[in-house]
């Protein structure tokens, strides 16, 4: 599961030293890996260059009471545009 933020809000407090960045394509993306076991634990989406998706199963402590939305990621081109890391407050 993941979130999607504002890059402004996103910060790594621990673990920077193991973390590795790969990108391809358009080079938009940024994903990043920990270096010792593989998870993506968040990334820089093609689809929202202004965000960071964060892999909700990284966060510690875990968050609770999240609202979860269902996104068709077959086809997540056509939907991209329905993704925000805005507030409501911010629309």
């Amino acid at each position: 599961m993941h979130l999607i933020v504002p890059g402004s809000k996103f910060r790594l407090t621990s673990g920077e030293d193991s973390i590795s960045t790969y990108s391809y394509g358009s080079g938009i993306a940024k994903h990043h890996f920990c270096k010792t076991c593989g998870i993506k634990p968040f990334y820089v989406p093609r689809s929202n260059p202004d965000g960071v998706d964060v892999n909700l199963n990284c966060l510690e402590p875990p968050p609770v009471n999240i609202e979860i939305e269902p996104f068709d990621g077959q086809n997540w081109e056509q939907h991209a545009h329905t993704l925000t890391h805005l507030s409501k407050e911010d629309i």
